[in-house]
């Protein structure tokens, strides 16, 4: 479970939202837009996937078992590794994306893979084994210019070694810490994790180093709203949903009996409320590896054969969509802001002035996690995809959101149209362009040097 109200993780918080039964984490501290911009001026310091399911995968087939449920490749995944991985149902759709890393010889920790890889485990037939070990490890994210200096100055080791996607063992104080360095959605960017009974010295620790070097908390509003979208890295939850319980074929045959019985696990797919132009359609909503640009993901030539493996190998010889950026009109945004302030005569529109469409306060007391996606329009008035993920980027001071359209249509600089307003509540045209994905300017991890970043002492 996560630290209680006393913890130093929630000192200076405005608001504190429930992230699910006992569950709570900060909201806010110091507002989304000084939170967003220290990740550019110094870091920020997050605890937001404290929630994360985490299953460790143990046993002679734990390399063959990953292969033969996630659309990449194991095989060469050494010890202090980290990989992306992606489980499909047999439709191709996106199940769940997180991250494998390997802690020792047949032993592999994954972190939001569960519960479908744990259901695939338990009928795979292979001499494998799993355990659900979420809420016994603390999870830290330190991300943004200054996170190796802090992680460095609170543990007091150097650090530069820790190569993009990978992970070692280090010490702060006396306690034992792993350190990861990820930055999935570009920039510089650290994860720190270790035993939960660790958190409260640990985490004050790295806190005492970054505020001295300038770095802010991080509430989740700022999270959902400032990371994934102008990093044009697209997001279980934030930008779609996932079909766990509309996906019975082939391996999943079962999974929704399955799912029933774990009601702790599955808040985010239960009751979910679906907002904007697209309406019901949740089909149009669940995605690809291809529609998110993951298509580099998807390996056709290992000779285990995974869910989706058809369905995925033939969307790869002509995907019918991809990710892009689209710049929101601000005229056009104001006129739609404009009809909550036009009198009692006027319907007004859903609110457009929120940093993010997200629902994580009501969600927490128990209502269903809210989906948002718009209708994108082609300059004849086709439907050519849709727009999710809706934020203020305040950083560039525009209206930005990702969005899955057809691979004809994602030509930089090409004008659309977006259908803003749910079914049933008043409906206006906003224009959109299609932009650069990812949208921000950090330094693409592959290609970022820390070498000149300074030493510790």
């Amino acid at each position: 479970m996560l630290p209680q109200l006393n913890s130093r993780l929630f000192d200076g918080a405005t608001l504190i939202a429930p992230a699910g039964p006992g569950l709570l984490l900060p909201y806010e501290f110091d507002g989304v837009r000084v939170e967003a911009a220290a990740c550019r001026d110094t870091a920020w310091i997050g605890t937001q996937l404290m929630i994360s399911p985490i299953y460790d995968i143990k046993g002679p087939d734990a390399v063959r078992f990953l292969n033969s449920v996630c659309i990449n490749d194991f095989t060469k995944l050494g010890e202090g590794g980290v990989r992306h991985a992606v489980i499909c149902n047999e439709r191709g759709q996106i199940m769940t994306d997180g991250v494998v890393i390997k802690l020792a010889e047949q032993h592999y920790r994954t972190y939001w893979l569960n519960p479908p890889i744990e259901f695939l485990l338990q009928t795979s037939g292979m001499d494998v084994q799993g355990e659900d070990v979420s809420f016994t490890e603390y999870f830290i994210q330190v991300d943004g210019e200054r996170s190796l200096e802090i992680l460095e100055r609170a543990c007091g080791h150097d650090l530069h070694d820790i190569g993009f996607a990978k992970h070692r063992m280090t010490k702060i104080g006396d306690k034992d810490m792993r350190v990861l360095r990820l930055g999935m959605s570009g920039g510089l960017g650290y994860e720190v994790h270790g035993p939960m009974a660790d958190f409260e010295e640990v985490y004050g620790k790295i806190w005492d180093a970054g505020q001295a070097l300038g770095a802010k908390k991080l509430g989740m509003h700022a999270y959902a709203s400032f990371n994934h979208t102008p990093g044009g890295f697209p997001n279980i939850f934030i930008h779609y949903p996932l079909p766990w319980f509309e996906s019975e074929e082939g391996r999943f045959a079962g999974l929704a009996d399955f799912l029933a019985q774990r009601p702790h696990q599955t808040g985010f797919s239960v009751n979910r409320q679906l907002r904007g132009s697209v309406g019901d359609d949740l089909d149009v909503r669940f995605v690809t590896p291809h529609d998110v640009g993951w298509s580099h993901l998807v390996n056709l030539k290992k000779p285990d054969r995974f869910p989706g493996r058809e369905a995925l190998a033939a969307l790869a010889e002509r995907p019918p969509r991809t990710v892009v950026t689209l710049e929101w009109n601000a005229d056009d945004v104001a006129a739609v802001y404009a009809t909550q302030l036009m009198g009692r005569g006027v319907e007004p529109c859903e609110d457009i002035d929120r940093p993010v469409d997200m629902n994580y306060q009501e969600f927490g007391l128990g209502k269903g996690f809210l989906y948002r996606a718009d209708r994108v329009l082609a300059a004849d008035g086709q439907r050519v995809g849709i727009s999710t993920g809706r934020t203020v980027d305040y950083h560039s001071r525009r209206m930005l959101s990702l969005a899955f359209i057809e691979t004809a249509q994602a030509v930089e600089g090409r004008e659309l149209t977006l259908v803003w307003g749910t079914p049933g509540t008043p409906q206006r045209d906003i224009r959109v362009t299609v932009a650069r994905c990812p949208y921000h300017d950090a330094i693409p991890n592959g290609q970022r040097d820390v070498a000149g970043i300074p030493r510790l002492g």
